[in-house]
This record gives structure tokens, C-alpha cells and sequence, in this order.
């Protein structure tokens, strides 16, 4: 019990009612649309952003789409485990590992299957499965806000810089899906929310694996 407490004190107050907030918000979507009703909402932010975004910059976020998939991403997350190997750091390494199969399995083996809602008409790329919540929502959150947390530490100096890029980086996938019809918007904001609850379990584990290794080298320090 104590080690739970522990636990909720790392994470904290106002994240702990942010990931309630974002698990509300989740099951406020499903009950609202069905699972096989596609709301004038989603149909109206599609059109809408077709008609806004000019075909050169559709054709940018079509890559940046591709990018963002299977094409690239692996191959980061890859190299980002090999650095986290040869320089020892085994609680980042952990975390990133768990942070990134848990999401897959949470998102395409738990909660796709579960909600079992279709994806858009006439999408633009090829892909295929059910598509709520979205998975490319979760993961950029997962992803790259865990290297943030990671870099910032070696790098106090580059925190905003790595944070404000991140972010950046992270709407332009969102938009990226929705451009490429790939994703309906409530599938985007339910992904983005379960993205910040997994984000925010790995995160409290890192922090309090990392002060327990703390204690243990003041311990044994001469």
C-alpha cells in the first residue's frame, strides 16, 4: 500500500485528474457515436479540412504521414534503443521499451478490437484495421514525449527546444492522418488522450526507478 501511495505521489496531482479527465473523455466519445455511426462532427472536420488545405501542402502531409508509419519511425525507435544500450542507460531503455510495445498492444490488440469502429471512406494511403482510438495519435504522444523526458535530463539545456520541436512534430502527424482521411478527429483526440495516460504511467515508473537507483548509489557511496 505504501509503495502505491509512493506511486500516485510521483504522479502527482493535477496529472493523475488530467488522465481521469482524458479516460472521461474516451468513453464520453464511444458512447456518444457507437461503434458503427459516423458523426456529421467528424464528416464536417474531414471536408472541412480538405477544403482548407491547398494540394502542395496535402501532398507534404501525405509524406510526413508515410514518414511518420511504418517507413520510419521503426528504424528511430530502433536507433533510439541501440544509443540507450551503449550508454548503459537501462532505466530510459526500459521505459522506452515498455512505453512503445505497450502502446501497440493497448491500442491494436486491447481497444481497436474493443470499440471495433471503421475508418474514413476514400482514404488517401493504403492501410487497413480498425482505426479508433488512433494509433499514430498515440504513439507520436508516447514516442517522442519519452525522449523528450530522457533528453531533457542529459540535456537540461535543450528542454524547451526539444519539448516546442516535439510538439510541433506530434500536430503535424495528427494533421497528417486526418489530411490522409486515415483517421476520423474523434479517433485523433481519443488517441491522443490514451497516448497521455500511458505517456504519464511510464513516465512516474522512469522518475521513481530513477530515484530508487539514486538512493541505492548514495547508500553504497563511501
Amino acid at each position: 500500500m505504501s509503495g502505491l501511495r509512493t506511486w500516485f505521489r510521483c504522479l502527482g496531482a493535477w496529472r493523475l485528474a488530467l488522465c481521469f479527465v482524458a479516460t472521461l473523455v474516451v468513453i464520453s466519445i464511444e458512447l456518444a457515436i457507437g461503434n458503427h455511426v459516423t458523426p456529421e462532427l467528424d464528416e464536417a472536420g474531414l471536408a472541412w479540412l480538405g477544403d482548407v488545405i491547398p494540394p502542395p501542402l496535402g501532398r507534404a502531409l501525405v509524406v510526413v504521414y508515410q514518414v511518420s508509419g511504418t517507413r520510419f519511425t521503426p528504424l528511430l525507435v530502433l536507433a533510439s534503443l541501440i544509443d540507450l544500450i551503449l550508454k548503459r542507460a537501462w532505466d530510459e531503455l526500459t521505459w522506452l521499451s515498455v512505453g512503445t510495445a505497450g502502446f501497440l498492444l493497448i491500442v491494436d490488440r486491447w481497444l481497436k478490437p474493443l470499440f471495433d469502429r471503421a475508418r474514413p471512406h476514400e482514404t488517401l494511403v493504403e492501410v487497413s484495421g480498425r482505426s479508433f482510438p488512433s494509433d499514430h495519435a498515440t504513439g507520436a504522444v508516447v514516442f517522442y514525449f519519452l525522449m523528450c523526458a530522457f533528453l531533457s535530463k542529459r540535456y537540461p539545456q535543450w528542454r524547451r527546444p526539444l519539448y516546442i520541436g516535439s510538439a510541433i512534430w506530434v500536430a503535424l502527424i495528427w494533421i497528417s492522418t486526418l489530411n490522409t482521411r486515415v483517421h476520423w478527429p474523434t479517433h485523433i483526440v481519443a488517441g491522443a488522450r490514451v497516448g497521455f495516460i500511458w505517456l504519464s504511467v511510464c513516465l512516474t515508473n522512469w522518475k521513481l526507478a530513477a530515484a530508487r537507483q539514486s538512493e541505492r548509489n548514495r547508500v553504497l557511496a563511501p
